[in-house]
């Protein structure tokens, strides 16, 4: 069997969720989060993105209108995951979300990241983080990397505002 490395500047494109009420999402992944509203596909489906780029989510009621949550014990989705570019704008999401009284799910300093974790409308889970700098990435002897999962100090990621 021949081995096949995926090449390293591959990159995860988007993500297409299943949703109840697409008005309901906008105004979460528009309206609270910040995206742009790219294209309506008719008044089923939306994609949206930042920077301009044609969609990083799209979001459809096709086999889904008014239909509840995935069960949380259930295969599927467990989070989409949205990379800041620094702390500072982890942040200013951070700040937004307190400001509009959006529930947190979590707060974790990953070693490599720190992410802040919440549920969209439909209950799926959405993680916001940056990556800190790979010089800063905690490492075992043998050099591999070395995550690990710690509760994010809120009030020093604030402290990015001032």
């Amino acid at each position: 069997m021949n081995s096949y490395t995926i090449p390293a500047q591959t990159r995860i494109g988007h993500v297409h969720l299943k949703v109840s009420d697409l008005q309901r999402s906008l105004d979460f992944y528009c309206g609270v989060l910040g995206f742009q509203l790219m294209q309506m596909y008719g008044s089923q489906a939306a994609f949206v993105s930042a920077g301009g780029y044609h969609h990083h989510i799209g979001l459809n009621t096709w086999y889904s209108q008014g239909q509840p949550p995935a069960e949380r014990e259930s295969v599927g989705l467990f989070h989409t995951a949205i990379l800041y570019p620094t702390r500072r704008d982890l942040a200013v999401i951070f700040d937004r979300l307190r400001q509009k009284k959006y529930p947190l799910t979590g707060a974790s300093d990953h070693g490599v990241s720190e992410a802040l974790y919440l549920n969209d409308p439909d209950e799926n889970g959405v993680e916001l983080y940056w990556d800190k700098p790979r010089t800063e990435w905690p490492l075992t002897a043998d050099g591999s990397i070395e995550m690990f999962t710690k509760p994010l100090a809120l009030d020093q990621l604030l402290q990015e505002l001032r």
